[in-house]
């Protein structure tokens, strides 16, 4: 997983072209792109039907939160994984990165994504990029592929809304993991991604679904001690045979928050009542919340969605 987080480092910033047609301003150095100003989002209605959504990214979308995501919409599902994936590899190496993964629902033949894509088979895409989302900025020019994908997506079909799905750095981050949550958003998920992707001119509009923003609401909620038995952001985190905390992947708590993120805006619906025991991607029986802290955490993922105009979700639809 973090064998990419690992080299982002090592490798000089590219893309010198993508970087002048967004109108960015590089100087001397691998200094990241400037950070646009995010133009209004036009709102989005309802869907009329979500039949099939395509999942582009790693291991913090994994084979669970898309399964989630499934059972409590009705659609079907597919996903192209890697291990610390951006969004530049998916685009180069296809089959070839590191961790490569094939998921879908059940009836719903695994498919290489530009091959999925492009058949016009999918009616909503999900993408995200890799963490430490400044290393993917800075040297796998992610605005420039984000506008890739977008657009060969928007070819197989026209009518495909498109969502990049926020996420969040390790829980020891240096510089505060909800300091980073609330810092990045907007300078480097909107500022950083969307803004410069739209502003190549192919991609039309791109929408936001805050998965950091929900964990990081939810964590301080735990903290606060509003939710019954949750008492920390390492609640929602995994953990392994030893019993130590998974710095950055969630486990099934973080996943369902995650997943109702994803329905808030995608299906533009309040998520509370939404059902709280789910099955894992295998069908085994997901690690479930306490009815009263699953409707609190639907709360919390349905307040901090109506909040965020990039999401197109209109301000009153959710109440």
């Amino acid at each position: 997983m973090n064998r990419r987080l690992a080299i982002g480092g090592l490798l000089l910033a590219a893309g010198g072209a993508a970087a002048a047609a967004f109108g960015w301003r590089r100087q001397r150095g691998n200094r990241m792109p400037d950070s646009l100003v995010l133009a209004p989002r036009p709102v989005l209605a309802p869907p009329a039907d979500v039949r099939a959504v395509f999942h582009l990214g790693h291991s913090l979308v994994g084979p669970n939160m898309p399964a989630m995501l499934a059972q409590l919409g009705g659609h079907a599902y597919a996903s192209q994984l890697g291990w610390g994936t951006p969004l530049k590899a998916h685009w180069e190496e296809g089959e070839a990165l590191a961790g490569y993964e094939l998921h879908a629902s059940p009836g719903l033949s695994p498919a290489p994504a530009r091959e999925a894509l492009a058949s016009g088979g999918f009616d909503t895409l999900v993408l995200t990029e890799m963490v430490e989302i400044r290393d993917a900025i800075r040297y796998f020019d992610s605005s420039d592929y984000l506008a890739r994908w977008v657009a060969l997506a928007r070819e197989g079909n026209p009518q495909l809304r498109v969502y990049l799905y926020e996420t969040w750095h390790r829980l020891d981050d240096a510089d505060g993991w909800l300091e980073r949550i609330e810092a990045d958003l907007d300078e480097n998920w909107l500022g950083r991604l969307i803004a410069p992707a739209e502003a190549a001119g192919a991609t039309g509009t791109i929408y936001l679904i805050p998965g950091g923003q929900a964990i990081a609401a939810v964590a301080r909620a735990a903290e606060a001690g509003e939710l019954p038995g949750l008492t920390s952001r390492e609640d929602l985190f995994a953990r392994d045979d030893a019993g130590g905390v998974d710095m950055i992947h969630i486990n099934d708590l973080g996943a369902y928050v995650v997943a109702l993120a994803h329905d808030a805006v995608i299906y533009q619906r309040s998520p509370v009542g939404l059902p709280h025991q789910l099955t894992r991607a295998d069908g085994s029986p997901a690690d479930a919340l306490e009815p009263e802290a699953a409707r609190r955490v639907q709360e919390i993922v349905r307040d901090i969605v109506q909040r965020l105009p990039q999401t197109g979700v209109a301000p009153d639809r959710l109440a």
